[in-house]
This record gives structure tokens, C-alpha cells and sequence, in this order.
């Protein structure tokens, strides 16, 4: 069996074989890109568990507009070679004119593209950040961090490795769990259970926010 760990793993193991038992963790609508034919009847070779990263895009705009309710302008930083972010980007947009937020997007894929943003954010003078997901900027999340720091600007996270090397908050869903339940399905088609007879997990949610404030301008 394949056991495809992003939405990037699945599309490619789903093309390769349709015979193999896979289980994936995607934060994409599996449906949407073919992994399964439906949520509560996968039928074919493979399920796997939702990380509903786009589902929580709007709610995770909204926490940040709580806690800085002053911000006016919303920096977007968004990796445009990650599958997440047209999700992404689809879901930011409607729920900033919602909430009456103006937003910048800006692209980066390396730390010093990273550093481009951040000196277009100052010079634009953002009022707080929204952090896309993706595994660059999880892999950079310190140097991302600190760049927040450093320039006074909160910023929200998808995840909450974020705030646990000082970035301000984040809401999204527990990888922790979501890693753990891909185990245990694992598991379960190793003991003879076929995966179209596992309907797709949701992994859930959670907001975490580190206990002293951040600097502002």
C-alpha cells in the first residue's frame, strides 16, 4: 500500500496506480481532485483523512481581525507553487471584503523572496499578516516569525508550530492528529479493510495564541 502524506503525494499515487491501497492526508477537497468518489463512499483504491485547511481560511481571518480590530490592510504572503494556495486565495478574498479588510498578496518560495515580502509589507505599510499554508513556510517558519517580530506586525498561522517558537496565533487543523488518524487507517487496511469501505476522516481544528502580545509599530 502508499501511504501519501500531502495533497501533492496523493495526486501522484492516485495517477500511478488505481489498484494499490493508498491512504492520504490532503487539505484539499479529495472529490474535487479525484482521490475519491465521494466523502462518505471513497469506492476505488484510496481514502484518507481532510485537513479542511481551506475550510478554516475565513475563521482564521476573522480571529485576526478580533484581536487587531484597528487593521484596516491585511498582508497575504502565499507560495504560489503550493497546491493550497489557490484555496487559499479563494477563501481569503470573500472573507476580507466581508469583514471590510483590504489585502496584499504577495508571492514567495524562498527565505529571500520571504525577505522581499516582508520589506513590501513595511513599505506598504500592512496592519497585520495572514501566513498561507504550505510546507515552505512551515520548514521556515522561524525566519517567518521573526520577520513578524521584528517589523511589529500580528500575524496568524495555519499552524500552531507558529506560536510555539513565538509567532503571535494560529487556527488550523492538528497535523499531530491528522498524522496520527492516517496511522490508524493505515493499520486498518494492513489488516484487510479496503479503502473504499473507509469513508475520508475530517481532522479537526484548533487555535492556539502565545501568551505575550506582539509588538506593534
Amino acid at each position: 500500500m502508499i501511504a501519501a502524506l500531502n495533497t501533492v503525494a496523493a495526486v501522484a499515487a492516485k495517477a500511478a496506480s488505481t489498484t494499490i491501497p493508498i491512504v492520504f492526508s490532503s487539505g484539499e477537497d479529495p472529490v474535487r481532485l479525484g482521490l475519491v468518489a465521494s466523502l462518505a463512499r471513497p469506492g476505488g483504491n484510496a481514502t484518507g483523512i481532510n485537513q479542511v485547511i481551506g475550510e478554516v481560511t475565513a475563521k482564521r481571518l476573522g480571529l485576526l481581525h478580533d484581536l487587531v480590530p484597528t487593521a484596516n490592510r491585511v498582508g497575504v504572503l502565499v507560495n504560489p507553487a503550493d497546491v493550497l494556495t489557490e484555496t487559499a486565495l479563494r477563501d481569503v478574498q470573500p472573507a476580507a471584503r466581508t469583514i471590510g479588510l483590504q489585502i496584499q498578496v504577495v508571492n514567495a518560495s524562498t527565505s529571500g523572496e520571504i525577505d522581499a515580502a516582508f520589506a513590501a509589507f513595511v513599505r506598504e505599510q500592512v496592519d497585520a499578516l495572514f501566513i498561507g499554508p504550505g510546507g515552505v513556510f512551515s520548514n521556515r517558519r522561524v525566519h517567518i516569525a521573526n520577520q513578524a517580530m521584528r517589523h511589529g506586525i500580528p500575524a496568524t498561522y495555519s499552524q500552531r508550530e507558529f506560536p510555539e517558537i513565538g509567532g503571535l496565533m494560529s487556527y488550523g487543523t492538528n497535523l499531530t492528529e491528522a498524522f496520527r488518524q492516517l496511522g490508524v487507517y493505515t493499520g486498518r487496511i494492513l489488516k484487510g479493510a479496503r479503502p473504499a469501505d473507509l469513508p475520508r476522516e475530517r481532522s479537526g481544528s484548533k487555535s492556539r495564541r502565545r501568551s505575550s502580545p506582539a509588538p506593534t509599530r
